[in-house]
């Protein structure tokens, strides 16, 4: 929202108040006398002079953008009606101050968002402004901070109370944050299709920690994520579509209103970018240097153009904003512009390039002749040999062998160097430190490039659970029956012999069961046995019936735990195992022995995005030995290799395996196993039931500084 335009909404409020306000509105009991700014020390001091002291304290709001502070005087009257100031000072451009119905408003255009609070001294309302800039400033290391000390600081730290959405007019959504102090530091940008706030120095509760989905409110906001990043509360805003946001901030409520735009019809050129105050233009045939004097009269630039732009020009725009009309009319010549600060140079294209060409040239021949300075950097995170590589341009190697020399940019490319032709460096791996020799402006790229990438890198813990579960039964069932009569006479004797037994060659009668169907073993275990015979003493038959049944129910669980800490984006690795040995065919003809690894293993890449949640790459594999062969042993193996994104902290399943095994078995004497009942006596029956079950289960925890790994 330009300057403009906020100020014409201002006056519209203030005109639709004067024509609300009744007779008793009007009768102020306050007046503002004069208003009047200061730079003492670190602050700028605004001060409100009133008639008589005001009887409850003004209300006050601030916006983010743009920055300004908004303060309300309730039944206070301004004589002039409206007036603006100028001070131009470190943090306050001016002040308008305008009345509204019975209150005053007093704005404050602020060239920064910065600290502020209020005091009422006297007939005075003071408004002191802190001129520092908010900064972000590292902190100490800590070793081991107690329990009291920890709960001390985070009591005195602002906190994140509560985060809020509402749907505003026009299909705007309005994203509300309750904080615990007005003087929390708020950061707000636009980085690619989101908005992000930061909450400098302030703390966010486990509890609201997590995204929101909003896409059911119709607004441009489809999701909010909020996250803890090393100690300060951010705040990512999702919006689609084509949109625009501004910000305040009231008390300890902090507004973002991200509202829908709407492609107006009257553009004759359509496309963003465009953010100047609107314009009509309607000439017919026109000089036009002289219609580069109205649009410096209309934007209050200072335009200078060359002696080569001439001719006229035929126009009519509508509601245009101004850079877009500008634009328009000097693609229309064949001319550019050039701006530095308020002045706006125009010329032909081609006369622009030429002198940009030149400049470029004059910049490069002092670079050839100036002079070489060095400049000794001492790395903290970094490894010296690394950094080289980086500064000459030259791609990584696999293993330390391969290391190229440590002066200048020998053995490798110049695409990607920061150095320029004349500079070199040496590392010195001894002491981690980087001896640059080039002129002042590398120099200075250097120092700014070891800036950005010697910081301490985050460190990930990774958890992964492997948990085998199983469940099998087994149920055997079988039946011995016997049938034997008794005989006499020549060769039989006085004895029991088994009617439906074959002989054998000796003559005799085998005694052995007419059906015999006992029940399998289970697990080298045998089946359970009952016997039952019963005599006929005077038919002189025998029954003999033995039923076995053996049944098996077990369940197992196998937990196996790796876990490992690596950098930010440095693949990590643990396994344990045992490996064990196979002959091998060599190209000679013998025989080798080699090992073939049955282990755990865990292989993981973590990356912190932005969000604060864990981006993985990971290999987790499960292998124990199977079967024995006549070559060696078998190698069970369970593996599972995917990429998955965890919040911190989170657990999340990222594979499983679910096995089930059913049979029934059953042996039988054919015509009479199928009889009703009865047929139990000619028949086994063995049941299994087995289930096996594999979970992989993994968890990411990012560790602060001041965390260490128990």
């Amino acid at each position: 929202m330009n300057t403009a335009r906020w100020y014409r909404a201002l006056a519209g409020a203030a005109a639709m108040a004067l024509v609300l306000a009744t007779p008793a509105a009007w009768a102020q009991t306050n007046q503002v006398k004069q208003v009047d700014a200061n730079v003492i020390g670190e602050q700028t001091v605004f001060t409100v002079d009133l008639q008589t002291a005001p009887r409850e304290k003004p209300a006050d709001f601030t916006t983010q953008n743009p920055a300004r502070i908004a303060i309300d005087l309730m039944d206070t009257g301004f004589a002039p009606g409206r007036a603006q100031y100028d001070y131009a000072g470190k943090v306050l451009k001016g002040a308008n101050v305008m009345q509204i119905g019975n209150r005053t408003r007093v704005v404050l255009d602020l060239v920064r968002t910065a600290p502020y609070r209020t005091e009422i001294r006297g007939n005075q309302f003071v408004v002191l402004i802190e001129n520092a800039s908010q900064s972000i400033k590292p902190a100490a290391p800590t070793f081991a901070p107690s329990a009291t000390a920890a709960a001390a600081a985070a009591a005195s730290r602002p906190s994140v109370r509560n985060i809020d959405f509402r749907r505003g007019t026009d299909n705007a959504g309005r994203v509300v944050v309750d904080l615990s102090s007005r003087d929390s530091g708020i950061n707000i940008a636009q980085q690619g299709q989101n908005l992000v706030v930061d909450f400098l120095g302030t703390s966010l509760p486990a509890d609201l920690r997590r995204r929101f989905d909003v896409s059911d409110f119709g607004s441009p906001v489809q999701a909010m994520r909020a996250t803890d990043t090393t100690g300060n509360a951010r705040l990512t805003i999702e919006p689609r579509g084509n949109w625009e946001y501004s910000s305040y901030q009231t008390d300890t409520q902090f507004v973002v209103e991200v509202r829908p735009v709407k492609d107006d019809p009257n553009k004759l050129i359509s496309g963003q970018g465009f953010r100047g105050e609107r314009m009509s233009l309607n000439f017919q045939n026109i000089d036009i240097r002289s219609l580069l004097q109205v649009f410096a009269d209309f934007t209050g630039l200072n335009i200078i153009t060359s002696e080569s732009v001439q001719g006229n020009l035929t126009l009519r725009l509508k509601d245009v904003p101004w850079d877009q009309a500008l634009q328009i009319v000097l693609d229309a010549k064949g001319l550019a512009s050039r701006r530095s600060g308020n002045v706006l140079w125009v010329a032909p294209k081609n006369e622009l390039a030429e002198k940009e060409k030149a400049e470029l040239e004059a910049r490069a021949q002092i670079v050839e002749l100036e002079p070489i300075r060095s400049q000794v950097f001492q790395l903290n995170y970094q490894r010296a040999d690394d950094v080289r590589r980086m500064l000459l341009g030259i791609a990584p190697t696999g293993g330390a062998g391969g290391a190229a020399p440590a002066v200048g940019g020998v053995g490798g490319g110049t695409a990607n160097r920061i150095l320029s032709k004349r500079g070199s460096l040496t590392a010195d791996p001894r002491t981690n430190q980087l001896f640059v020799s080039d002129i002042g402006s590398k120099l200075e790229e250097v120092q700014a490039f070891l800036q950005k990438i010697d910081i301490p890198v985050r460190q990930v813990i990774i958890e992964a659970r492997i948990v085998e579960a199983s469940d099998t039964f087994s149920r055997n069932l079988g039946v011995k029956l016997g049938f034997a009569s008794q005989r006499s006479g020549a060769g039989y004797g006085n004895s029991y012999t088994n009617v439906v037994s074959p002989v054998t060659q000796d003559a005799t009668w085998d005694n052995g069961p007419a059906v015999s169907l006992p029940a399998a073993a289970i697990n080298t275990i045998n089946p359970a046995s009952v016997a039952v015979s019963l005599f006929n003493a005077g038919a002189g038959r025998f029954l003999a019936l033995e039923l076995s049944a053996l049944e098996a129910d077990g369940k197992g669980k196998i937990i196996s735990s790796p876990r490992v800490v690596t950098a930010n984006n440095v693949k990590a690795l643990i396994e344990q195992g045992t490996e064990f040995p196979y002959q091998q065919s060599t190209s000679s003809g013998a025989t080798a022995v080699s090992f073939k690894k049955a282990n755990l293993k865990l292989e993981v890449t973590p990356q912190i995005t932005p969000e604060g949640n864990v981006m993985l790459e990971v290999d987790v594999n499960k292998d124990s030995p199977g079967i024995q062969t006549p070559v060696g042993f078998a190698i069970d193996t369970k593996h599972v290799q995917t990429q998955v994104l965890v919040e911190n902290g989170g657990t999340v399943v990222i594979g499983g395996i679910y096995q089930q095994t059913l049979k029934n078995n059953s042996n039988k004497v054919p015509l009479l196993g199928d009889i009703p009942v009865l047929g139990y006596l000619f028949r086994d029956n063995s049941k299994q039931d087995d289930r096996t079950e594999l979970l992989v289960f993994l968890t990411p925890r990012i560790l602060n500084d001041n965390v260490s790994l128990k």
